[in-house]
């Protein structure tokens, strides 16, 4: 099957070098056109096209009418990755399962959907050797071995999961052999790949929600923290233990080493841990790492380019919102929203609240720009996957919020909101504000579920970027915009040069390049992001960088920060299609025009 619409995705993003630190067109021009364009016709018609590509398999989650214990309401993941290196991205989606034991004939398992290249996808789950089934939650993807195919690292209520890729197809489970399947009794949420050390080995962080144990977990009822708005409820996570995050240190012959107390992950405590987002958000090189927190505050590992992390959440301002309330913290994304060269950062919460922007500054520290930006009234849904993506290609990223509660007593008490929520569109004006325009964006974002995970990818290789999400108690959904337009894009894959059997090599950042930093520049403009890990709500995007470049027609330079330290300027890079970064194949910046910092 192909579909009839061809849309390119850009990512406006601009950048961390020190070149970008220049004074661009005020954006309120670029924004007044946009918001002109929207008289004449829809920016956007998303539709879920999952039954027809072939993505049918339900995410079963605990109950469906009823929600008796915490561990049935957080859902689960999902992940956008090229599994056997074909250049078309595939669908990983994570499964739980029930309180209550299934027959083995019907014991869920998470899916694998391999992309058929014709709009379609097959599930290869069986022959990949991924039917693993219990309390999923979380995924993420990097080449942890360098090996030139990516990895699986799928978290649980219990033991955690790598997945080696075999480079045929196929996987196999190698937790117990990498030391990072866990103890058993944690409960694992989101995670990314990142080379904190920059040592061009991919290291693991892991976020932990609630120590949970279903032998002595409480009733609906029984505490004050099983009653929402008067109704008797699931508890938690108030009144159970935390959860510690783990950081695990890649040490170059398949196996990780538990340094959580080594890098003071350990000193941050007292919250029940979320989403995982990387990104370097002070510009000095190193990435740094943060942690949507349910119900608590947020964390923001400063990277001290020594093996250890400082928690700076609360004095860098990206802690509480602007009234300094702790929030429900679900799912987390970054992009420069704004056009000023920095990295800012979102995040959804639950319901009777707002979701929280954090404009970056520029000097270490955040504003709550929730109010300013237009985010303050759509406070009925409880937000869960989030991503920043540029859905009409014009240099601006958007914003696509998922939503569902976790009460499904909502419904039967009448409490204000519903279980099954539509999902949330904004439009970037390019001035520093979005507008909500969901009501006319389309069946794919007005139907109604319980949603969870979300990434964002471009699945069809032609600038089109779409979105898979998963579902309560539903099969996921596949979001497709089929609205046209005349705008440009230009996407990179980023290969690191590291190699494990050359000790005296020159460069040596991870072969997927994690973590490295692209700038375009095209006219007056530049476009900034990074390759990414994780991200969203416990999901992983396409790492390949998108960037849309609206009416430009060239570019007039591409550099990138590699995580060795390493900038480069590429040239004769092609619009409208994907160009290949190889680290050590470009010219050379000097330090003189770069601030990439030397370890």
């Amino acid at each position: 099957m192909t579909f009839p619409f061809s849309f390119p995705r850009v990512l406006g993003l601009l950048g961390p070098l020190a070149w970008l630190s220049l004074h661009f067109a005020a954006p309120q021009d670029a924004g007044s056109d946009l918001l002109k364009s929207t008289n004449a016709a829809p920016l956007a018609h998303f539709t879920d096209v999952a039954q027809k590509a072939g993505l049918t398999a339900p995410v079963i989650f605990g109950g469906e009418n009823t929600k008796k214990y915490i561990i049935e309401t957080t859902g689960t993941g999902v992940a956008i990755f090229d599994y056997d290196n074909d250049g078309w991205p595939d669908i990983f989606v994570v499964n739980g399962t029930t309180l209550q034991p299934l027959p083995s004939n019907k014991t869920p398992t998470s899916h694998l959907y391999h992309n058929n290249h014709d709009g379609t996808f097959t599930d290869v789950t069986e022959k990949a050797g991924l039917a693993h089934t219990g309390w999923g939650q979380g995924v993420c993807v990097g080449d942890y071995d360098n090996d030139g195919f990516e990895d699986l690292y799928v978290t649980y209520y219990g033991k955690n999961v790598l997945y080696h890729n075999n480079g045929d197809g196929t996987f196999t489970d190698v937790s117990e052999k990498a030391h990072v399947a866990g103890s058993g009794k944690a409960w694992g949420t989101g995670c990314a790949f990142v080379d904190y050390d920059r040592d061009g080995k991919l290291d693991l962080m892991v976020a932990n929600y609630v120590d949970y144990d279903s032998a002595t977990s409480l009733a609906p009822g029984e505490r004050p923290s099983c009653m929402w708005k008067g109704v008797p409820v699931m508890c938690g996570p108030r009144g159970l233990p935390w959860g510690k995050n783990i950081l695990y240190h890649n040490r170059g012959d398949g196996t990780f080493e538990d340094v959580t107390t080594k890098a003071h992950i350990d000193q941050t405590n007292g919250h029940y841990g979320f989403s995982v987002s990387t990104f370097d958000y002070d510009d000095d090189g190193w990435p740094d790492i943060y942690v949507a927190c349910d119900s608590t505050a947020s964390i923001l590992y400063h990277n001290n380019h020594d093996g250890t992390f400082t928690d700076v959440a609360v004095v860098s301002g990206a802690a509480f919102n602007d009234d300094g309330r702790e929030q429900a913290g679900m799912g987390s994304t970054v992009a420069d929203y704004d056009g000023d060269g920095k990295l800012d950062l979102f995040k959804t919460n639950f319901s009777d609240d707002t979701s929280t922007l954090y404009r970056n500054v520029g000097d270490g520290t955040f504003d709550d720009k929730t109010f300013p930006a237009g985010f303050g009234l759509n406070t009925q849904y409880l937000g869960w996957g989030v991503m920043f993506f540029d859905f009409d290609n014009d240099g601006w990223p958007d914003l696509l919020l998922v939503n569902g509660h976790v009460y499904p007593e909502v419904d039967s008490q009448h409490l204000g909101s519903s279980f099954r929520e539509p999902k949330i569109l904004y439009h970037n004006n390019g001035n520093g504000t979005f507008t909500d325009i969901s009501a006319n964006a389309g069946p794919g974002i007005t139907t109604v579920s319980s949603s969870r995970g979300l990434a964002v990818g471009d699945l069809w290789n032609d600038g089109r970027m779409s979105a898979v999400v998963s579902n309560m108690n539903a099969p996921p959904s596949l979001l497709v915009n089929d609205v046209r337009n005349g705008n440009h894009w230009i996407a990179f894959r980023t290969i690191g040069a590291f190699s494990s059997s050359s000790a005296s090599q020159k460069y040596k950042s991870n072969r997927d390049g994690i973590g490295a930093k692209i700038a375009v520049k095209a006219g007056a403009r530049i476009f900034v992001d990074e390759v990414r890990s994780g991200s969203s709500y416990i999901s992983n995007n396409d790492m390949r960088v998108h960037f849309g470049l609206g009416a430009a027609t060239k570019i007039d330079s591409v550099e990138v920060r590699w995580p060795s330290g390493l900038v480069e300027r590429f040239g004769n890079a092609a619009i409208d299609s994907f160009n290949t970064l190889k680290e050590g194949s470009g010219s050379p910046v000097s330090a003189a025009s770069s601030p990439a910092k030397s370890k």
